[in-house]
């Protein structure tokens, strides 16, 4: 008999470090999610329609922080006339960039440029009109480049998109990160 009740407590003794050691480790895993999701990674829910077709309403995306940025990536930035909000759009011009829209056609610093990425918009979305009004930075801006430190960006579904166009050039602090990653819906999952 007093073999069973030292059997029992150390039963009771070896789940209690077992229950110690999974809350332990849970609790170390919660820690590590939230520290990379605080300064690594940004975990984010697109809405609205501004980067359709490439992004719609509800699909989820993962963007790294602290990480170089090129043109044609697409980014998560805090909204410049919304204080608490997030926009995605993707980088249109770089520090330094001289930018036109003319007939449809990007001009980067003089030269054309594609932007292979809009032709399922333009399809869906532009019903025979121009699927970016005409402009160029000296028209709108004043000013003749993307000024240093700045960029000039703009949603993939050009003629509803509230973009650089409307609020001015974004600050490399207001970029929260650039979206390497869509996980929803399962069906789109992709890289950029």
């Amino acid at each position: 008999m007093g073999k069973n009740i030292s059997n029992k407590a150390a039963e009771n003794e070896s789940f209690g470090k077992w229950l110690l050691q999974v809350f332990v480790m849970a609790a170390i895993l919660l820690g590590i999610y939230y520290l990379i999701f605080s300064f690594v990674l940004s975990n984010e829910t697109v809405s609205g329609p501004s980067m359709q077709p490439t992004f719609e309403n509800g699909d989820r995306i993962i963007a790294v922080r602290h990480t170089s940025l090129k043109r044609g990536d697409i980014v998560i930035l805090n909204a410049p006339d919304e204080p608490g909000a997030l926009y995605i759009k993707r980088i249109v011009g770089m520090p330094g960039d001289s930018i036109t829209y003319k007939n449809d056609q990007l001009y980067l610093n003089g030269k054309k440029y594609s932007e292979p990425y809009l032709t399922e918009g333009k399809k869906l979305y532009a019903n025979g009109q121009l699927y970016k009004e005409n402009f160029s930075l000296k028209s709108k801006f004043g000013v003749n480049k993307v000024p240093s430190g700045e960029y000039f960006v703009m949603g993939d579904h050009r003629n509803v998109s509230k973009d650089s166009r409307y609020f001015g050039f974004v600050k490399r602090k207001a970029i929260v990160g650039k979206v390497i990653f869509r996980y929803w819906p399962l069906t789109k999952w992709s890289t950029f």
